[in-house]
């Protein structure tokens, strides 16, 4: 069995993991991602019990438990960068043995749910809309890195993709990857199902132009045009697909789930958004409370 170098697996003096400096013990098997540590307080206001509240740099974490239920919600900061940090420091806590530095005999599986807020790029999705990343699209090129990437993603939708975008060959390969089953059923009923754009940036890789343009100023007009079968891209993102990804090839539940804030067609935006996105932790949490 492999033994896994201190410098692939940094853990802090005290016992904890390097960036989220969280211990094994104090994660739950329920995880709620979210991009603001503002949030985080946000979300823990509702909690029954808190037993910690951890902090370092943009990552805080608060375990607790909400209408009896074990659950923990930490902050990831904004971009892919960080949710393969994180996912993969959330997966060391609950998989391998620290003190062995070797993966365990059993595997535990978590259900990592992110709440984001997002930009929509069909006409009739409206401001304050809640969507369910039943599949997630990642402009980031992330998963490539990781072995395995293909017995996770959708390649048939990935040709059509391409071959619909004229794809521009020096950008990363785009990769689709589904949320898990259990949680597209435990939420159809409370939200819109699309296919959801993770981009590496807020600006160009969302078409968005200040003072340099996108390379394809056409792209986005493509994506909203774009059909497989009776399914279309619904919104723009910046994490869900390395998290659909990531989980996925460790055996986790994961899926992304959105408040809409901006209106990318109608080029609307809203910033007083907190209303809609505090209907959305609600939701979310009665819901995971019945897993």
């Amino acid at each position: 069995m492999r033994t896994i170098p201190s410098s692939e697996l940094i853990i802090n003096a005290d016992g904890s993991i390097f960036h989220l400096h969280l211990k094994p013990e104090q994660l739950a098997d329920i995880v709620i991602l979210v991009g603001d540590p503002g949030r985080v307080a946000m979300i823990a206001d509702y909690f029954d019990t808190k037993e910690c509240e951890v902090s370092n740099r943009e990552f805080l974490t608060v375990t607790g438990t909400y209408k009896g239920k074990r659950m923990t919600v930490m902050s990831t900061g904004i971009g892919i960068g960080n949710i393969d940090i994180c996912v993969t420091e959330l997966d060391a806590l609950a998989n391998i043995d620290f003190a062995t530095r070797q993966v365990k005999e059993s595997h535990r599986q978590l259900t990592l749910l992110r709440l984001g807020t997002s930009g929509a790029i069909q006409p009739d999705i409206e401001v304050g809309e809640v969507v369910f990343s039943r599949t997630s699209l990642g402009f980031d090129g992330l998963l490539s890195y990781y072995e395995g990437r293909d017995s996770v993603c959708d390649l048939e939708l990935e040709r059509a993709f391409e071959e619909h975008t004229t794809w521009y060959e020096k950008l990363p390969a785009p990769y689709f990857v589904n949320a898990h089953a259990d949680l597209f059923n435990l939420f159809k009923d409370s939200t819109r199902e699309g296919i959801t754009i993770a981009a590496p940036g807020f600006y160009a890789p969302q078409g968005r132009w200040v003072r340099i343009a996108p390379h394809d100023k056409e792209l986005n007009a493509k994506i909203e045009s774009f059909r497989f079968g009776e399914r279309r891209i619904t919104n723009f993102e910046m994490e869900g697909s390395a998290l659909a990804g990531l989980a996925a090839l460790l055996g986790h539940r994961a899926a992304t789930i959105c408040t809409i804030i901006a209106q990318r067609v109608a080029k609307d935006a809203c910033t007083d958004y907190k209303p809609f996105v505090r209907r959305m932790i609600e939701m979310a949490l009665d819901k995971l409370a019945l897993l």
